[in-house]
């Protein structure tokens, strides 16, 4: 299939007052842009080559002490192929391969579809995180493979993988506003069947982005497994617009988590929807709480929402959210992926380690400091996201 698919720029600084400074010429400006862009290529560059060096003989990676193997070689081989590399092609094709080559290993594959190992301690307690990433990198290498025998094998596996979620996926029945009950279901962090019906924000997030991408593969998914997760999301949706971190009935249980109202944003953008109500209420959440998702300094999972907002506001542009919003004229205070590079980029490249080319701190999300792995990989697929490369990510 062919390819389709605040800190430098804070000049001015509010600690109680002002800082004013002059204005950068355009011809400053030009030039901190092409420096920027240089830093951010090299940045790609040194860590993928990370990357490349961390891969293990048989095509895996791994959190510290061997955690989270399926999460991590998912999320790793996302990032080159958001470089351009394939199963075939690019600098990079080889580390695409040994990372498919260990999902399709027939010591790992299983029946059911489980993309996950429940030997490993860490995939028996949390394998559905595994499954949802994992599936959106086969669905990605599959939505650009062209080698007849190496697509059958991933759409088999895929097709399984799908089967997997959806029969893990909760159900629960909810009460609308307006009286109307409606079927809903999460995930959480095993089937519903392993973990007694219970879902949580975090995991579905993952899951349906899994089966987001295999669909925009080609890959069938229920409508009704998308239906339900989306009828979950809205019930777990507060009246300030926040997600909840899991649904326990009850319209007034707990309080908005921004990571998580910033990956049910990815969500619902990348089925398209700008228009819709939901999206709405939670990027305006995100607005009416922009000193936690616009500000200097780690906070709480800092990784994980970084990753879906950045997601979010690369799918927003510069423009749409005046289009969500007519009504918000100041152009300079709307969510946008300009303000999201402002805030961000900078914070990314200085934190880099320059000789080994990893970024060291942070977990989030999957629980702890897991690792290098992780905070590398989930960086470099926001530093590459204007490349436009992948389905799942493209606006």
């Amino acid at each position: 299939m062919p390819r389709s698919w605040l800190l430098a720029t804070l000049a001015a600084c509010v600690v109680g007052g002002v800082l004013a400074v002059p204005a950068p010429t355009p011809v400053q400006a030009a030039d901190d842009k092409k420096n920027q862009k240089k830093e951010i290529e090299t940045a790609i560059e040194k860590g993928l080559e990370y990357l490349k060096k961390t891969q293990a003989q048989d095509g895996h990676w791994e959190a510290q002490g061997g955690q989270y193997p399926t999460t991590m070689t998912a999320l790793a081989g996302m990032a080159f192929l958001m470089e351009g590399s394939t199963l075939k092609e690019g600098k990079y094709s080889d580390q695409v391969k040994k990372a498919v080559d260990w999902f399709l290993a027939p010591a790992r594959q299983q029946p059911n579809g489980m993309l996950g190992d429940v030997r490993n301690p860490t995939e028996s307690t949390r394998y559905m995180y595994g499954q949802g990433f994992g599936t959106m990198f086969l669905a990605s290498v599959y939505g650009e493979e062209e080698d007849k025998e190496q697509r059958e094998k991933l759409e088999k596996l895929l097709k399984k993988s799908v089967e997997f979620i959806c029969k893990g996926q909760t159900l629960k029945k909810h009460k609308k506003a307006e009286g109307k009950e409606v079927d809903i279901g999460g995930w959480g962090y095993v089937s519903a069947a392993d973990g007694n019906n219970f879902d949580e924000g975090s995991v579905t997030i993952t899951a349906l982005q899994g089966l987001r991408a295999a669909r925009n593969a080609g890959i069938p998914v229920p409508k009704e497994n998308i239906d339900k997760a989306v009828n979950y999301l809205e019930a777990c949706t507060t009246t300030d617009g926040g997600i909840i971190y899991n649904y326990g009935g009850g319209a007034g249980r707990g309080a908005g988590r921004p990571p998580l109202t910033a990956a049910a944003i990815c969500c619902g953008f990348s089925a398209g929807q700008y228009k819709s109500e939901l999206p709405k209420k939670w990027l305006k959440y995100c607005k009416d709480n922009e000193s936690t998702f616009l500000a200097k300094g780690r906070q709480a999972h800092n990784e994980y929402q970084t990753y879906y907002f950045g997601q979010a506001m690369y799918a927003l542009g510069d423009e749409k959210y005046g289009e969500m919003f007519p009504d918000q004229k100041d152009k300079d205070k709307w969510l946008s992926w300009s303000r999201f590079k402002d805030c961000y980029f900078e914070q990314i490249l200085s934190s880099q380690d320059k000789t080994s080319g990893a970024w060291t701190v942070g977990g989030g999300g999957l629980g702890g400091n897991i690792g290098p792995v992780y905070t590398t990989s989930v960086n470099l697929c926001l530093l590459q996201l204007e490349k436009g490369i992948l389905p799942i990510y493209q606006r």
